[in-house]
């Protein structure tokens, strides 16, 4: 019976606010709150479902996902064999006239190229994955936390395209030359497919995951783990960390490293100037409604 009795009086309000008598910047103001504080009172039953209802609603969003990566890996398993000649070409490219990639392996003809075919789905499914992990969890935030959200949903996704792309068509071809470059000159370079297809996947995804360090510096820097001046004070030992990351997860080459390490010092750099931007905006839209009140 109170929740009915606070349901009407709300309504009141509401028809009250929605009156063109109301002249008075207090009574708009006070329509508004009671709007924002019916529809913050619309989630309050996502907190009390119990754990089996998300669980099954979890299930809903992963089947959704896996029939999304399984639709686009049948579009695409009759180009497996296509798909990892475009991915090899930069190795064949760098290769000697008399050298050729081998398989050391009978089944690795067949699934080299299934296994990059399920990458591949699961790469260009990642906008709708991403979508349903959204759907998940848009209705237990609020308006102020969806406002923040969907924009980094968006950078994260180009972002992490931006990173593979840049490790295919600029950092793949260093390193394969510098590899080849070096080898001894009675040793043919002859590369087994597997071994090269998880080179490169674990060099996409380090480079795709490296390019979401501004994503990653904004949210630690709004959610008040760690400030700008606290950043600016470790440049120093940040740069040092981003080489020794880079060291340690690359090939052990000097030009993947500097080809990964510099980049995740500019996206640092990149991530600390937006941060910079949004703390300098908030002061001034508080300020002017203290004004406005």
């Amino acid at each position: 019976m109170q929740l009915l009795k606070r349901k009407k009086s709300r309504q009141e309000k509401l028809t009250h606010s929605d009156n063109p008598a109301l002249d008075t910047t207090e009574d708009i103001d006070a329509a508004k709150n009671v709007q924002n504080d019916s529809a913050e009172e619309a989630l309050s039953p996502l907190g009390d479902m119990p754990i089996t209802e998300h669980l099954i609603e979890l299930r809903r969003h992963l089947i959704k996902i896996c029939v999304a990566v399984l639709i686009i890996f049948l579009a695409l398993v009759g180009y497996s064999r296509e798909l990892y000649n475009f991915l090899s070409d930069p190795l064949v490219a760098q290769l000697p006239a008399n050298s050729t990639m081998i398989a050391t392996d009978i089944t690795s003809n067949f699934m080299a190229p299934i296994r990059l075919t399920v990458f591949v789905a699961a790469f260009l499914a990642m906008p709708y994955i991403l979508y349903q992990i959204w759907s998940f969890v848009a209705p237990g935030l609020y308006k102020k936390e969806k406002r923040i959200a969907i924009p980094v949903l968006l950078s994260s996704i180009f972002l992490f395209y931006a990173g593979v792309a840049f490790s295919y068509f600029i950092v793949l071809k260093g390193v394969l030359k510098f590899f080849i470059l070096f080898a001894p000159q009675n040793v043919l370079p002859m590369t087994d497919i597997d071994s090269y297809l998880s080179f490169a996947l674990k060099l996409f995804m380090v480079f795709g995951l490296t390019f979401e360090i501004p994503v990653v510096t904004l949210l630690l820097i709004l959610a008040g783990i760690v400030s700008i001046q606290s950043l600016e004070e470790k440049r120093r030992y940040i740069i040092v960390g981003c080489f020794a990351v880079a060291a340690v997860v690359t090939p052990p080459d000097g030009v993947s490293m500097l080809m990964l390490a510099i980049p995740m010092w500019l996206l640092f750099e990149l991530g600390l100037f937006l941060a910079k931007i949004l703390i300098k905006e908030e002061p001034s839209t508080d300020l002017i409604s203290t004004v406005k009140e």
